[in-house]
């Protein structure tokens, strides 16, 4: 890219994929401002020097602020709620964080003038896929509240940027996992649910034990198969989406972010023990409502569509970030 960057405001920026984002934008020369009511995210885990606004993105006269007074032309989306399980529980909860607040905030950078959008979508908007791996073209029919939340916001977008000159990138994500490589972030949420977040969890003695959800479905070993995605890789492609969006501004595009490869649930703690050395007790449980068996990007339209390439895609690669980071938060807590 040539000239210089603008000012990219980044939400939800102090949690766990929004925090990588911001130190991926930070190395690649972005500035950064950074929106987060603190719910799930740690005004921590904002770097020093970044501009950090505590607040929520449905509060119009505090975003207009920030979008007015540094100059911003690029929002990246992250803040939302994400458990699906909770979804299916307390629907209404979802719709109003993750619907009800995008529109505002996309309501704000119309408003605003801001030019590019990028939303932080889910995979969970494919719902049980008819086929695996998973193309962007594939139907669409979530199975819990969480999917539908973000799909519904991607169907906003999609008309708001017809209408209004902005145009945006809608990233799928598979399974987020792992932690920066330099130790600068990681997942500090206390109660995560993702497998390998909990899985070294249990390797240094925060749990006693790993719940496996579900050994009846129509995978291999009967435990759900998921692509589980290097959070420092996601947070790249977001880098990569920006410059797309800045240099085409007519379009927009829905890409999925995985390494179109799938492990199980016990493929993954087997994974842990040969990273640990230890053997992390598995307790068998009934699945969860609202969990697909199998989700496997096909991601072939982000590679043909960015520079893009996957760089940390090795399963044991991730699970020791992740334990790097689990012991730096253990002594951080200590």
């Amino acid at each position: 890219m040539n000239g210089s960057k603008p000012t990219v405001l980044v939400t939800g920026g102090a949690g766990y994929i929004g925090s990588h984002a911001v130190l991926a934008l930070l190395d690649a020369g972005w500035p950064v401002v950074v929106i987060d009511n603190l719910t799930t995210g740690f005004e921590w885990a904002v770097p020093k020097g970044v501009v950090f606004a505590r607040g929520d993105i449905a509060d119009q006269d505090l975003v207009a602020r920030l979008i007015a007074e540094h100059g911003i032309r690029a929002i990246i989306h992250f803040a939302g709620s994400i458990i699906v399980p909770e979804s299916v529980e307390n629907p209404l909860k979802y719709y109003e964080n993750n619907t009800v607040k995008s529109r505002a905030l996309i309501e704000s950078a119309v408003k605003g003038g801001v030019k590019h959008f990028i939303f932080s979508s889910t995979a969970a908007t494919y719902g049980i896929p008819e086929s695996v791996p998973i193309r962007e073209s594939a139907r669409t029919q979530p199975i819990n509240p969480y999917g539908w939340s973000k799909l519904m916001t991607e169907r906003m977008l999609a008309d708001v940027a017809f209408a209004h000159p902005i145009n945006f990138c809608a990233l799928r994500y598979f399974n987020v996992a792992g932690a920066d490589p330099k130790g600068r972030s990681g997942q500090s949420t206390a109660g995560a649910t993702h497998l390998i977040k909990v899985a070294v969890e249990a390797a240094i003695g925060k749990r006693s034990h790993v719940a496996v959800y579900g050994t009846d479905y129509d995978t291999p070993d009967g435990t759900g198969v998921r692509d589980y995605i290097h959070v420092s890789d996601l947070a790249a492609a977001h880098v990569d989406a920006l410059e797309k969006l800045i240099e085409d501004p007519e379009s927009s595009h829905i890409m999925n972010c995985g390494y179109g490869r799938g492990f199980s649930v016990l493929e993954v703690l087997d994974a842990v023990d040969r990273v640990t050395n230890l053997t992390i007790e598995r307790k068998l449980e009934p699945r969860r409502a609202g969990d697909p068996g199998s989700l496997v990007a096909d991601n072939g339209k982000i590679v043909e569509t960015l520079p893009w390439r996957p760089r940390l895609d090795d399963l044991e690669t991730i699970v020791r970030d992740a334990l790097a980071w689990e012991r730096k938060l253990a002594e951080r807590r200590g």
